[in-house]
């Protein structure tokens, strides 16, 4: 029998279980999928400590890709056969099969696996949405963006670059910086040896910068805005060291007239059109060799606890997977 990932209450990782799934048919409007690959993203973990409060019991996970084993008698997009990879709500993705609407699933383009497609959607559409909707940074711009070696930062480092940027990227640790450095940032801070403000207002000649991209939140929120020049914004999509306190609007935006966001990725791509454009970019920076993935590591579903250990101990450098049992 099919396996999943249920949740029954929040906490660490051990609440994660793996239990035996009844799957059922598709919905008119839906498509059944068997997992080949499942993407492992840092928001699985909010889901999972309840920082993003679920409705329990819950599945987890928003990424996958596969093949469509059945789909719906409404469903025109889809046919049994096709290679398919999603990235949104509703969670559940940690499973050998699933059932999942038809308007969030994309065809995997040819020459791209399954374990690539899967590695890639969650990370790569939110590089999309930051780079290409939320600030467009233009050619020759110096941009900042924080955990430059993480999954996200690979590839929003390389996908910089492929537009003319200058990268300025940050990390926490000395090993992290030869990553940073070979996915394309120009210069690269850690910023627990040295006041990453400082470094940037060196760099540019105490101009500041005109965005800061960070995932990171509560340790780098401050030292940020110092790093931008009047009407820069902050781009604040993430929380890996924890959640931002209440914002003082007088003291940190109205100085310098500054833009401050927080941007989702379901919000970029709500509607199918969305959808395509997003992927469809990231697939063209993927095949023309633009963006280059290399998949840090794979776990067993049944190993999903250690997988959410380690990647809250920032043991995994860049994308990894979970690999159905089936």
């Amino acid at each position: 029998m099919p396996k999943s990932i249920i949740i029954n209450k929040h906490g660490g990782p051990k609440v994660l279980e793996l239990v035996d799934s009844e799957i059922g048919s598709p919905g008119p409007k839906d498509i059944k999928i068997k997992n080949l690959a499942i993407g492992l993203n840092f928001i699985d973990t909010y889901h999972r400590s309840g920082l993003y409060p679920l409705k329990l019991p819950s599945g987890l996970g928003m990424e996958g890709a596969g093949v469509v084993e059945d789909v719906g008698s409404d469903v025109k997009s889809f046919s049994k056969g096709d290679n398919v990879t999603y990235a949104s709500p509703p969670l559940g993705s940690y499973s050998d099969k699933r059932i999942i609407p038809e308007k969030i699933a994309v065809k995997i383009p040819e020459g791209i696996s399954h374990k690539i497609a899967a590695s890639i959607m969650t990370k790569g559409l939110t590089v999309f949405y930051l780079l290409c909707k939320t600030y467009k940074p233009i050619a020759g711009e110096i941009v900042l963006f924080h955990a430059a070696a993480g999954g996200v930062g690979q590839i929003f480092c390389q996908w910089a670059k492929s537009i003319g940027c200058k990268v300025i990227g940050t990390v926490g640790s000395e090993d992290k910086i030869e990553i940073a450095k070979k996915n394309g940032c120009d210069f690269v801070i850690n910023y627990n040896k040295e006041s990453f403000d400082k470094k940037v207002l060196e760099i540019t000649d105490n101009k500041g910068i005109g965005v800061v991209y960070d995932g990171v939140g509560k340790n780098t929120f401050e030292k940020s805005i110092n790093c931008l020049k009047p009407r820069g914004m902050m781009v604040s999509f993430g929380n890996s060291s924890g959640p931002l306190s209440p914002i003082d609007v007088k003291k940190y935006i109205a100085a310098k007239s500054l833009y401050f966001t927080r941007p989702g990725l379901t919000n970029y791509i709500s509607e199918r059109s969305e959808l395509v454009e997003a992927s469809s970019s990231l697939f063209e920076k993927i095949k023309f060799g633009k963006v280059k993935i290399e998949i840090f590591k794979e776990y067993a579903l049944s190993e999903a606890i250690k997988a959410h250990e380690d990647l809250e101990a920032r043991k995994i450098l860049g994308s990894a997977l979970l690999i159905p049992n089936e």
